[in-house]
């Protein structure tokens, strides 16, 4: 079973989130991850709420994006809420508030790591905002996620802080191009100093490449290459040989 949060864990994590609770049910399956239900033979996890909270999300980004930029083209719209709205933007959100010790998870989860996996954490805070979207209505969820995320909206329109451009590709790539990103990696070096080239290739054809010390950061850069060139428009870059 997940460690007690103790008695103050719901109303610490009210005061976080700026929301008090009506019905507590709903706090409490939004923080139930599927491992802790299936060990503890619950009828319900946190993953019906965290479909409802994901369309609660994309409705109240795109519509603070679309208020708050009223110059801006529908393409940059739809790539601004891409990099607003991804795991890893959601994880970050997660992250900066200390959700992870408030969720509940089973042994297995806890013991590899959970309360820091992306995957958990950006699910749970969509689970939330289903949450309290049933329990308060839409404008205390557009509250939150206003205060959570429209700083990060600004800061992305300035150019500050770090773009997930493999998200924000496989959107352009997905409704323009109608085909998903491939990445090919290459690495060299010895273990403790890996070296990674990524390729990310689009309908057969090379359309950006990039080198760094993590798999991610090089297809960070290779994803970069490839937005840009099909923001100018440019033509890819002759397919190289392996």
């Amino acid at each position: 079973m997940a460690r007690d949060r103790g008695a103050d864990g719901p109303k610490a994590l009210d005061r976080i989130l700026g929301v008090r609770f009506r019905d507590a049910s709903l706090r409490q399956l939004a923080l139930t991850h599927r491992s802790y239900a299936f060990e503890n033979d619950l009828p319900a996890n946190n993953e019906r709420l965290e479909f409802l909270g994901d369309a609660v999300l994309g409705i109240v980004v795109t519509d603070m994006a679309f208020r708050e930029f009223p110059e801006m083209p529908e393409g940059e719209l739809a790539k601004l809420r891409a990099a607003i709205v991804n795991m890893g933007a959601l994880a970050d959100v997660a992250r900066d508030i200390g959700l992870g010790r408030f969720v509940l998870l089973g042994k297995g989860e806890e013991m590899s790591g959970g309360r820091d996996k992306s995957s958990i954490l950006a699910d749970v805070i969509e689970a939330l905002l289903g949450a309290i979207y049933l329990d308060r209505g839409l404008e205390a969820a557009s509250k939150l996620i206003g205060r959570l995320f429209r700083p990060r909206m600004i800061a992305y329109v300035r150019g500050e802080g770090e773009r997930d451009y493999k998200t924000i590709l496989q959107e352009i790539a997905s409704s323009e191009l109608h085909v998903v990103p491939e990445y090919r990696i290459r690495e060299r070096g010895p273990d403790h100093q890996k070296e990674f080239t990524a390729t990310v290739v689009l309908a057969g054809k090379e359309w950006g490449v990039g080198m760094g010390r993590s798999k991610k950061e090089a297809e960070q850069q290779a994803a970069h290459e490839a937005y840009v060139r099909l923001s100018e428009r440019a033509e890819p870059a002759e397919a190289k040989g392996a």
